[in-house]
């Protein structure tokens, strides 16, 4: 019976065949893709779907790229044990999708870039950029082989699935759609990706609110557990999650991830006209409200389910991350077919992380280091070159898993430095937006000292995890169990992992309880606040109030805001603009630098047609 302990079903037959169908079925989008655009084998093509995407694809494709098989995951159990201030969120999704749409691509866009790194180059320097790139590249490939051990040990530990097959399965699909479809393909197998692991989310939930006798019961139920207490006010910055901590935080956290990430700018860039961009922004955010919402209630289900049973205190799970697999085999196994649909959800949310960071990871390899030394390039050989890199790549993450494996409970470790990192690149992109005085120097220099700030927080944090105060974990009880087996409780951290935490040790350091215990959603504030402050002041000792001569367009101007066509730029580019968008019917700024020659070429062959 649900919600008293014990074990459960594993998969069936059917759920087998559902979880290998929509695996299938993904594959099948990006080789109709693939298929479809056999012909058009530019690198703009492979990388950047022509520059002609709309809005409402590349939108679910960048939620469902947030949507890892970690989150779908870990943040049902997030609101089991710690309770609904995650929906705050919300707030910062808001914020963030703003802040995005209306300040970073306004300017990637009035630039033609394709690495999100090309702009530090433009504004700095060319060793910057190489340096952001490389930073990249080392902690997209270290999260995205963490991306896909995670949830694959999470769920071989309740299901049964085999880790390792599953594990080459799940990169082996990604490289080939990736491989022979490019951005396109990685796109369009995120809709339908994204359509599956919102139905897993709602299997979930429809189900266990008939067990429950409606939704008002597991209202009620989250209520009298107080998991409902979301808005705390506590400006105290070494609480986990209040409403500062998360509004705050979580605009500046989404915002590093959203502006300036190669595997987001990489998609609202590759849209057909800055209003289709913007709009793919906003109509992102409601996808990320759908999305947080689903799996909240998904969480509140599950606790009103366990409420008096916790699995994981009851030791029928031995970390948070198989909660939401072992309810889904506790109350959906009498539905053959269903639970292979919530494992294929939470697969779906992997292929489209591993996806998403594949295709990005090729255009910054290509813009960044092989295009700059290659010029004697002919186009069939950067298509080959392209393909070979996604091979490559999804090889280096499927290893980079391996590795993982390896790792115990430094993955939590891994995870923390790849979001810390993020901080002080966001504020080397901010200086150079927004201020003419940080030059090359100073602002390099801000970089390193922030970084070197939010690693010594971070690591310290791991070595001496803050204590049950400031995380604030909610009571759980097994007085409903049929058997006890032991106390086997977990801390959790502010990310999810499928390994056990390790121990609290003893003899804290007095900087434990203080600076070690700052809330994880201020390492990216403190890493941009330091970058820009420190930046700005070397620069300035360093000649920066001297700097002339630099591209107004590589500045925020206040004609990008809520402009959604056209009016990003100056009048003699925009007449530029619109004369090409006549001929070619795009207004993407990248097709508005070609050269006269191509420009003529296409005014002959539209008067011939």
């Amino acid at each position: 019976m649900a919600g008293t302990g014990g074990p459960v079903a594993t998969f069936s037959v059917w759920d087998y065949v559902v979880f290998a169908g929509t695996i299938l079925a993904a594959a099948g989008v990006g080789l109709f893709q693939a298929i479809r655009g056999r012909k058009e084998t530019t690198s703009d093509e492979f990388l950047l779907g022509g520059r002609q995407m709309t809005a409402v694809p590349v939108a679910m494709s960048l939620t469902a790229s947030f949507m890892s098989g970690i989150t779908v995951i870990g943040t049902p159990a997030e609101a089991y044990r710690f309770g609904a201030a995650f929906w705050l969120f919300g707030f910062s999704y808001a914020l963030m999708s703003i802040a995005t749409a209306e300040l970073f691509v306004p300017l990637f866009y009035r630039l033609g870039i394709t690495s999100a790194y090309e702009y530090l180059e433009r504004r700095f320097s060319r060793p910057i950029r190489i340096i952001g790139t490389s930073m990249y590249i080392v902690q997209t490939a270290l999260y995205t082989g963490l991306v896909i051990y995670a949830p694959a040990l999470a769920l071989n530990q309740i299901t049964g699935l085999d880790l390792w097959g599953v594990l080459v399965a799940t990169g082996a699909v990604c490289i080939l759609y990736c491989t022979l479809g490019g951005l396109k393909a990685v796109i369009w197998t995120d809709v339908l990706q994204m359509v599956v692991m919102l139905a897993g989310f709602v299997a979930v939930i429809a189900r266990g609110a008939v067990l429950q006798g409606g939704l008002n019961q597991v209202w009620k139920d989250a209520g009298e557990g107080g998991r409902l207490n979301a808005f705390d006010f506590d400006p105290d910055p070494r609480k986990r999650h209040s409403f500062w901590t998360i509004v705050v935080g979580g605009t500046i956290m989404w915002a590093s991830i959203y502006s300036i990430n190669q595997s987001q700018v990489q998609r609202y860039i590759s849209c057909k006209t800055l209003g289709h961009a913007k709009m793919s922004l906003y109509v992102n955010m409601v996808g990320l409200w759908l999305t947080v919402t689903l799996a909240m209630l998904s969480g509140l289900t599950m606790y009103s389910i366990y409420k008096n049973c916790d699995p994981l205190t009851n030791g029928d799970v031995t970390t948070s991350d198989q909660l939401l697999p072992y309810l889904v085999m506790d109350i959906l196994a009498v539905y053959p077919g269903v639970p292979g649909l919530f494992v294929a959800a939470a697969y779906s949310g992997t292929l489209s992380t591993v996806s998403s960071s594949i295709n990005a990871l090729v255009a910054v390899t290509m813009e960044d280091f092989i295009i700059p030394l290659w010029k004697n390039r002919t186009q069939k050989q950067v298509t080959w070159l392209n393909m070979g890199l996604s091979v490559f790549f999804g090889g280096l993450c499927i290893g980079m898993a391996g590795v993982a494996s390896l790792m115990g409970s430094v993955l939590q470790a891994a995870l923390s430095i790849f979001g810390m990192i993020s901080g002080p690149l966001l504020g080397l992109y901010l200086s150079g937006m927004f201020f003419r005085t940080p030059n090359s120097i100073g602002s390099l220099s801000g970089m390193i000292i922030g970084l070197i700030l939010t690693l010594w927080v971070g690591i310290g944090a791991q070595i001496y995890p803050p204590t049950d105060d400031k995380t604030l974990p909610l009571p759980l009880t097994t007085v409903g169990c049929n058997s006890t087996m032991g106390q086997n409780h977990t801390t959790s951290a502010p990310w999810t992992s499928a390994v056990p935490m390790t121990t609290v040790p003893s003899g804290r350091p007095p900087l434990a309880d203080t600076w070690y215990s700052l809330s994880y959603l201020y390492f990216s504030v403190l890493g941009a606040l330091v970058t820009i402050v420190s930046g700005f002041l070397i620069s300035m000792a360093t000649g920066g109030c001297k700097q002339e001569h630099l591209d107004p367009d590589l500045f925020v101007k206040k004609r990008d805001l809520f402009c959604f066509r056209g009016c990003n730029t100056s009048e003699e580019s925009h007449t530029k603009e619109k004369r090409i968008s006549d001929v070619n019917g795009i207004d993407n700024k990248a097709f508005t630098d070609l050269p006269p020659e191509i420009i003529s070429k296409d005014k002959e062959m539209t008067t011939k047609l």
